[in-house]
């Protein structure tokens, strides 16, 4: 998992594919740097994302309701069309923020 820390802020670059496969590390890693930094905002980064299952929106949940207990909230950028269907549809988006680049 790459990832990247700022502050109390955790930035996690999400793989081309975020599936049953690799969700149990992502939520592993992703959890050990949030207890050890004392994160209260997460940032999943969809640049390179082009598949997600229910396993990722499980990721993604889980991580909110470590988070939400502190304040914390959880956002989303990057997403393409794809991406953006599947976190509305799932209802995810009620719970996470999806953060919207301009593009040049």
């Amino acid at each position: 998992m790459k990832y990247q820390v700022q502050e109390n802020c955790l930035t996690i670059y999400l793989p081309r594919e975020v599936d049953h496969h690799n969700a149990e590390e992502i939520k592993r890693e992703a959890d050990a740097v949030i207890d050890r930094n004392h994160i209260k905002y997460v940032i999943f980064d969809f640049d390179r994302t082009d598949f997600m299952d229910s396993s990722g929106i499980g990721v993604i949940m889980g991580r909110y309701k470590t988070v939400s207990l502190i304040g914390g909230e959880v956002w989303a950028v990057h997403t393409n069309a794809r991406i953006k269907k599947l976190l509305m549809l799932s209802g995810v988006t009620k719970i996470m923020q999806i953060y919207e680049e301009e593009r040049r």
